[in-house]
């Protein structure tokens, strides 16, 4: 008995364990699943039936300096459609109803389906087998604006929602210019599988905002459908993006570069117009030949290292004023009718001139490549030549701007010491005149900038604030790079330099203006010179870098134009004009570069420039006087009609006018109102030719006056 007893025992134990053992397992099972494979199980059940997806935030706007939008985003919608939704029964879904969509969709959306085309297409998708692949998700509509997408939603079947109509409204945000293709490499845009460019690229984080999230749920032919209209987690709107940007600038100069892009059928150009006390960007603009026409197909201005030529030989001259070597402008130096060998190189001015010694000033105004490298060979050759590189970093040319649009490269200056620079003896005076050195455009009028802002080199920007509804987020002010790239008497000579190549017969004397002063630098390069070896297609680069007014600066401007293929292709004739150009209508536009009327006392009219013999009635004439500030004399005791004359050669005496009651009186020097009033009444007619004051009179003075026709001549 005992032994059936204990094996029963054995037996209810071994039971136990077992179902303990399966318990365990099934419990290490599910702590497995639950916790440690809950990840995977949980991305693989999303991926099954729901997700969530990211929603992008309203992207920010980009603005010119006056708020005008150079980029923002417009709403468009897609509208779908689910046949299959829950809440849509055949009460909704009835003939009338599916009658009313289908005239509305075909009038209103695709004219090219009939009504009955729509009402055949709805009715069969709603007979259609709940599994069918894309039933749940069927096209209607894509890219409506706002207004029409409003519309549709009122449509029948779809005005009852997404659960009772099916109806799903997606947002999908398309990228306008409003300007077009006004600075469209500098605001750039960014793509899915392409890396960003310009303002829209560097600025992506602050005018993307933040995600948000959306549930969306799969349904037949493994496609997401939202679970609402709406964000669950909802997109943080992205910020505004401010430039400096000058609209009408930017126009000029896009305007002025595309012609004479197409005048000269160039390969490609670029311009800046920068802002001299602050850095700020006021213009840039980049054009590019392409098989479709003309576009800003890269941002050359920013991104394209160049030799820079001739605009060069100020950084040149500057070195040689700032160690002292040259000081007298006047100095004649010998340019050997513009040809001269150095070691085993020939190096040759631009134009040929055949004079045999040139003043320092006509050196640098005929930009005479003889002139200047003999120079600089001079002063600093036999082992001085990295003194002459020094001097050019402390100018600042060895340093990016870092402008914020991004792919811009770092200068290249060689350096006497380095190996890896290749220096020969000829690369000292080849770089004095714009060789063997690389400098983007950017970069080299961030250096005439700073000599046009009296040595104080300003970091050029293009972006000076972020905002959000009109809140400032970030402000950008005016960076100085150096506080002095020269001394004060350097800066002032290189001024002059800079303005006798426009107006002391230099080579850009066909760009002077009558109105205000122009200062710069014209600059031609050979883009394959080899030591100007080259014989057949050579191939040159114009440019022009300067500032504008000459006396007090309010903006400085480059012009590079790049393979240019007719009507010349000196600086001068290429780029110079452009400059000029922009200049002008910055000069119209903008009051500030004009010299206020009353900034100075005015001087004393000479005699022939007094409102001498004018005559009229003496009260007019005297309150006129007055309002005109002019200082006059008046005889005692004068009558109603009075003649001005000169007084002491600087003044106005006011004398009196004798007019008869019965005689033709003179009315010359009188307004018309005056002299009709005197002849008719005394009863004389009068003919009128011209405009102005009386001039002539047909009838002679003191003629008794007896009704007849007397003509005045007015001018």
């Amino acid at each position: 008995m005992l032994n059936i007893k204990n094996e029963v025992l054995v037996r209810v134990y071994l039971v136990a364990a077992m179902i303990l053992l399966a318990a365990l397992a099934i419990f290490g099972r599910l702590y497995q699943i639950s916790v440690m494979d809950a990840g995977e199980w949980r991305a693989k059940a999303d991926s099954l039936y729901v997700k969530w997806v990211d929603v992008h935030a309203d992207r920010g706007n980009i603005l010119a300096d006056d708020g005008s939008l150079l980029a923002t985003s417009l709403p468009f919608f897609d509208v779908h459609w689910d046949a299959k939704a829950e809440g849509l029964n055949d009460e909704i879904f009835n003939q009338q109803a599916v009658d009313s969509l289908a005239w509305l969709l075909s009038t209103y959306i695709d004219q090219q389906y009939t009504p009955g085309a729509y009402r055949d297409w709805l009715m069969q998708l709603r007979a259609a087998p709940a599994n069918t692949r894309g039933i749940r998700y069927i096209p209607i509509a894509k890219n409506l604006p706002y207004n029409k997408a409003l519309l549709v939603k009122t449509f029948p079947i779809f005005r009852e929602g997404r659960y009772k109509g099916g109806f799903i409204l997606e947002q999908n945000p398309r990228r306008e210019r409003p300007f077009k293709i006004l600075a469209q490499r500098t605001i750039g845009y960014t793509r899915e599988g392409a890396l960003p460019v310009g303002l829209e690229g560097s600025f992506d984080k602050v005018l993307g905002g933040s995600l948000g999230k959306q549930l969306r749920i799969r349904v037949p032919g493994d496609i997401y459908i939202p679970v609402n209209d709406l964000a669950e987690i909802e997109p943080e709107a992205g910020a505004d993006v401010v430039t400096t940007l000058d609209i009408n600038i930017q126009d000029v100069t896009e305007r002025s570069l595309l012609n004479a892009c197409q005048t000269h059928n160039a390969d490609h150009g670029c311009a800046i117009v920068m802002e001299v006390k602050t850095g700020k960007i006021r213009a840039i603009a980049n054009i590019g030949r392409t098989p479709e026409g003309w576009w800003e197909t890269y941002n050359y201005a920013v991104g394209e290292r160049v030799e820079p030529g001739s605009m060069f030989k100020l950084a040149s001259f500057m070195a040689m004023l700032e160690d002292g070597y040259i000081s007298d402008f006047e100095e004649q130096i010998p340019v050997y009718k513009g040809k001269v060998k150095i070691y085993d190189e020939e190096l040759v001015d631009a134009v040929p001139h055949g004079m045999d010694t040139m003043s320092i000033q006509q050196v640098f105004a005929m930009s005479s490549n003889v002139g200047t490298a003999t120079l600089t060979q001079q002063y600093y050759g036999k082992g001085k030549a990295a003194n002459f590189v020094e001097r050019l970093r402390s100018f600042g040319l060895d340093l990016p701007t870092d402008i914020e649009v991004g792919g811009e490269e770092a200068p290249i200056i060689k350096n006497p010491n380095d190996p890896k620079s290749e220096w020969s003896g000829t690369t000292l005076p080849w770089m004095s005149i714009g060789y063997e050195l690389l400098l983007t455009p950017l970069q080299l009028l961030t250096f005439y900038n700073g000599v046009a802002n009296d040595g104080r080199m300003m970091k050029p920007y293009i972006v000076q604030r972020t905002e959000r509804y009109g809140e400032v987020l970030k402000e950008f002010r005016p960076t100085v790079i150096k506080r002095s790239i020269a001394s004060r008497t350097t800066i002032q000579k290189a001024k002059e330099l800079l303005s006798s190549v426009v107006e002391k017969g230099g080579t850009a004397q066909n760009i002077r203006s009558p109105y205000y002063g122009i200062a710069g630098k014209t600059g031609t390069a050979q883009l394959n010179y080899h030591k100007f070896k080259a014989t057949k297609g050579i191939r040159h680069q114009a440019g022009f870098c300067g500032f504008f007014p000459a006396d007090k600066p309010v903006y400085s401007c480059i012009v590079v134009i790049s393979e240019p293929e007719r009507g010349g292709y000196h600086g001068a004739e290429v780029a110079a004009p452009v400059f000029r150009q922009i200049a002008d209508k910055c000069f119209a536009m903008k009051p500030e570069l004009h010299t206020p009327v009353n900034a100075e006392e005015p001087d004393k009219l000479k005699t022939s420039e007094l409102p001498a013999w004018d005559a009229g009635g003496k009260e007019d004439m005297e309150k006129a006087l007055r309002w005109l500030n002019l200082d006059f004399y008046r005889e005692q005791d004068l009558p109603d009609w009075v003649v001005l004359a000169a007084h002491r050669g600087d003044s106005l005496v006011m004398q009196n006018r004798v007019v008869s009651d019965k005689t033709v009186p003179s009315v010359i020097g009188m307004g018309l109102k005056d002299a009709i009033y005197l002849l008719e009444n005394r009863g004389c007619k009068v003919r009128v030719e011209g405009v102005g004051k009386v001039r002539r009179q047909s009838l002679a003075v003191g003629t008794r006056a007896s009704g007849q026709t007397c003509v005045l001549y007015l001018e």
